[in-house]
């Protein structure tokens, strides 16, 4: 398949850890077609396989976050066949036994930090795609919404399984049934949005709380990070869940927790202090 759009995903990486990829496919306002798709599947795994790069920042460029899936493709499929077969698979694709869907990674569970920058719409598959954000900064006009409602496309990149985990049923079901647009503010009320920022302010804020997680021991918030994703989705049951965390979070003590407990005793953190760089 020849690339006609090299420039679709771009990928900067800095010397101290943080790798932003941002979608650029402007005359679609960055919607995913299945070149695209792999390109941001490969971006996020290599960023995932990297020792030195430890939190990434997703963007979309040109003052929009993603419209979802490129439908120009999708009408180019024949409706007489019930399963679709698009151009990233024609069956159930996996690496390391996680899926890959019609719009690439958002059914994937990232095993580093990633914090989605929201501007503009992030709408049907980018609302998917948004939410593989641990964080979401959305800027002030941006609006949140599954506005592939309206044209028969359903949900099949994780939105009907991320979205309910983060708002909860009745909310994410008033979004997955109406396919009304959820502006900023509202999303920041509802816990779709962690922060909102001024036009034009997604990537700084959002490249701010990324180099605040650098100053973490990485371990240790790696493991949280990861128990919260097991207790939501895969733990079968209360107790599960809490032994998982213990088995998990124990491992973490003689690797990062008796150094980080040395520099509380020697006066890190008194008063209230918080100095990131002493950690």
């Amino acid at each position: 398949m020849t690339d006609t759009e090299p420039q679709a995903v771009q990928v900067s990486k800095t010397s101290d850890g943080i790798t932003t990829i941002t979608i650029n496919r402007p005359h679609r306002r960055n919607a995913i077609d299945g070149l695209t798709g792999r390109k941001l599947t490969d971006a996020l795994l290599a960023f995932e396989d990297d020792p030195d790069q430890k939190v990434c920042v997703f963007y979309g460029a040109n003052g929009t976050f993603c419209a979802g899936f490129d439908l120009h493709t999708v009408a180019e499929y024949s409706s007489s066949n019930d399963r679709y077969k698009g151009p990233i698979i024609d069956a159930e694709h996996h690496v390391d036994g996680r899926n890959i869907g019609p719009i690439g990674l958002s059914r994937m569970q990232i095993k580093k930090p990633i914090i989605s920058a929201v501007s503009g719409y992030a709408v049907a598959g980018g609302l998917e795609l948004s939410l593989l954000g641990d964080i979401r900064v959305a800027e002030e006009d941006a609006v949140f919404g599954v506005f592939c409602r309206r044209f028969g496309v359903p949900l099949i990149d994780g939105g009907t399984v991320r979205l309910q985990a983060i708002i909860g049923l009745g909310r994410a079901l008033d979004m997955i049934l109406t396919g009304r647009g959820v502006p900023a503010e509202e999303a920041l009320q509802i816990g779709l949005a962690n922060r909102v920022v001024p036009k034009g302010q997604a990537l700084a804020e959002a490249t701010k709380i990324a180099k605040q997680l650098l100053t973490f021991p990485q371990r240790c918030m790696n493991v949280d990070r990861s128990n919260c994703y097991y207790s939501v989705y895969n733990a079968p049951s209360f107790e599960d869940a809490l032994s998982n965390e213990f088995e998990n979070g124990i491992k973490v003590i003689a690797a990062e927790s008796i150094a980080g407990a040395a520099k509380f005793s020697g006066g890190a953190g008194r008063h209230g202090a918080f100095d990131f760089s002493k950690l």
